[in-house]
C-alpha cells in the first residue's frame, strides 16, 4: 500500500517545489520563469488526467493539489519582510508587499497569456491551453496567499499552529478574501471544513474562468491576462489590510520577529 502513496507523493512534491519558486517575488529571470510555468502545466496536465480517469471534478482536484502545496509557500517573517523592503515597516511596508504581490500576479498573467495566444494561433496546440491555465491559477493563487500571510506578520496579526495548520488558515482566509481573527478560533480550527473546501474549490476557478479571456490572438493574451491579475491582486491588498487594521497595533521589525523567530521563516511541508 506504500507504492501508490509514493506515486502520488512524487508528483505533489516537483508541483510545490515549482510554485515555491514561482512565488518568490523577482528572483527569476523571465526565461526561466516561463521554463518552470511551462513544466508546472506538464505536471498539472498528467494530475488532471488521473483525475478525470477517476471521475473527479477539476474544481475538486485543483482545490486537492493547492492544499498538498500550501504549505510549501514560502513566507517570510517580520523582520525578514523590513529586511527585504530596505527597512520598510508599517504601512509603507503593506504598500510595498501589495506592488510587489501586483507585479508577480501581473508578470505570470503576461506570459500565461502569451503562451495562450501562441496556442490560439496553432489550433492543433490548443488542447495543452487548458493545463496552462491550470497552471497559471495555481501561481496566482499561491503569490496572493502568500502576500494575504505576510500582511498578517506587517500587521502583527499572529496565527498560531504549525506549519501546515497555518498554511491552510491562510489558504483558507484567501478563499474567502478576508483577514484571519486569532480572537476567532474556528477561523483556524475549523479551516478545512466543508464549507471553506467549497470556498476554496469556486475562489480557485474564478480565478482559472478569469484567465480564460487569455485565449486571445497576437498579444491580446498577454495584456489581459496581466491586467486582470494585477487588478484582482490589489483588490485582495485593500480587503485584507481594512479587515487587519484595529485588530492589532502594527509591530516594529525588532522585538517581535526576534523574540518569534531569529531567521526567515517558511511554511512546513
Amino acid at each position: 500500500m506504500a507504492a501508490p502513496d509514493k506515486e502520488n507523493a512524487e508528483p505533489d512534491r516537483e508541483i510545490g517545489e515549482i510554485v515555491g519558486k514561482l512565488a518568490q517575488p523577482g528572483e527569476l529571470e523571465p526565461a526561466e520563469r516561463r521554463k518552470l510555468l511551462g513544466r508546472l502545466a506538464q505536471s498539472l496536465a498528467a494530475g488532471a488526467r488521473k483525475a478525470r480517469k477517476s471521475g473527479e471534478s477539476r474544481g475538486r482536484w485543483l482545490a486537492d493539489v493547492f492544499l498538498s502545496i500550501a504549505p510549501r509557500i514560502p513566507i517570510r517573517d517580520l523582520r525578514t519582510l523590513s529586511e527585504h523592503h530596505h527597512g520598510l515597516t508599517g504601512e509603507q511596508l503593506a504598500d510595498d508587499l501589495v506592488r510587489t504581490a501586483q507585479k508577480a500576479t501581473m508578470t505570470v498573467g503576461a506570459i500565461g497569456g502569451a503562451l495562450a495566444a501562441a496556442e490560439f494561433a496553432a489550433p492543433p496546440l490548443l488542447l495543452s491551453a487548458p493545463a496552462q491555465l491550470v497552471a497559471e491559477t495555481i501561481v496566482v493563487a499561491a503569490i496572493e496567499v502568500k502576500l494575504l500571510a505576510e500582511l498578517h506578520e506587517v500587521y502583527g496579526v499572529r496565527v498560531e499552529g504549525t506549519g501546515t495548520q497555518r498554511a491552510v488558515a491562510f489558504t483558507a482566509a484567501w478563499a474567502r478574501q478576508r483577514g484571519i481573527d486569532p480572537f476567532a478560533p474556528a477561523t483556524v480550527t475549523l479551516a478545512i471544513g466543508a464549507a471553506t473546501k467549497t470556498a476554496l474549490r469556486n475562489r480557485l476557478l474564478k480565478v482559472m474562468g478569469r484567465h480564460l479571456t487569455t485565449l486571445g490572438p497576437f498579444l491580446t493574451g498577454a495584456v489581459a491576462g496581466g491586467a486582470l491579475n494585477r487588478a484582482a491582486t490589489k483588490r485582495l491588498g485593500e480587503a485584507i489590510r481594512n479587515d487587519l487594521r484595529g485588530k492589532q497595533t502594527l509591530p516594529t521589525p525588532g522585538k517581535r520577529a526576534v523574540d518569534a523567530d531569529p531567521g526567515p521563516k517558511q511554511l512546513d511541508p
